[in-house]
């Protein structure tokens, strides 16, 4: 079964913090990894965009500027020293695939979060981001004590929505105009999985993911 190799999740940054599925591994990225991070999302920016909200005018672009990317890194590691998110690269082998992330994170009577993912187009149709987040759920459920985890994805995001599809995540409904996508005020279907629904399948998921 993955597990949560190194520190405390809420740790400094340098941390040693490693999650592993059957196929991938999760760890945060670092300014080391700008090269390979910055020729995927490259590579991939048509695929990818379409589902991502604009970058705000006169922020540098982290897939052409180094400095920008450190200031990410940095950025991130500063939310999962604080404990209100944590972000990590997808990788199968040695290779940076994508990103997962656990946004939000949320705590007193709420214990919530929210997670994101992209995969590269040559990685897609492997099922490498529904073992992803299998593998993030269990760090949030076990290693944060989180009581409820969504995602929320456009409608006719198709290939996020097979993820859910596949894993067979609770759908809630749908939240108009809930996130401005790309430019645009995007409705979002909402799926959730609670710490009573990750309990009662962790053994199903475990076997068949991690």
């Amino acid at each position: 079964m993955s597990g949560l190799r190194g520190q405390h999740p809420s740790m400094p940054p340098g941390g040693t913090i490693r999650l592993y599925g059957r196929r991938v591994m999760l760890r945060p990225l670092t300014t080391t990894d700008w090269e390979p991070w910055r020729e995927v999302r490259q590579r991939n920016e048509r695929w990818l965009t379409t589902w991502e909200p604009l970058r705000p005018a006169g922020l540098l672009d982290p897939t052409r500027d180094r400095d920008a990317f450190n200031s990410r890194c940095h950025a991130r590691d500063r939310d999962r020293q604080i404990g209100t998110a944590f972000g990590f690269g997808l990788f199968v082998g040695n290779s940076l695939a994508g990103e997962v992330n656990l946004n939000g994170v949320v705590r007193g009577a709420q214990q919530t979060a929210t997670i994101g993912y992209w995969i590269d187009q040559q990685h897609a149709g492997h099922r490498y981001v529904p073992e992803a987040v299998v593998v993030l759920c269990r760090f949030a459920f076990e290693q944060l004590h989180l009581h409820r985890v969504e995602i929320c994805i456009v409608p006719r995001n198709t290939n996020s929505r097979r993820v859910m599809e596949v894993l067979a995540l609770r759908e809630e409904g749908v939240a108009l105009r809930f996130l401005e996508i790309n430019g645009v005020w995007e409705d979002h279907v909402r799926y959730a999985i609670t710490t009573e629904e990750w309990q009662a399948r962790a053994a199903e998921l475990a076997q068949a993911w991690l």
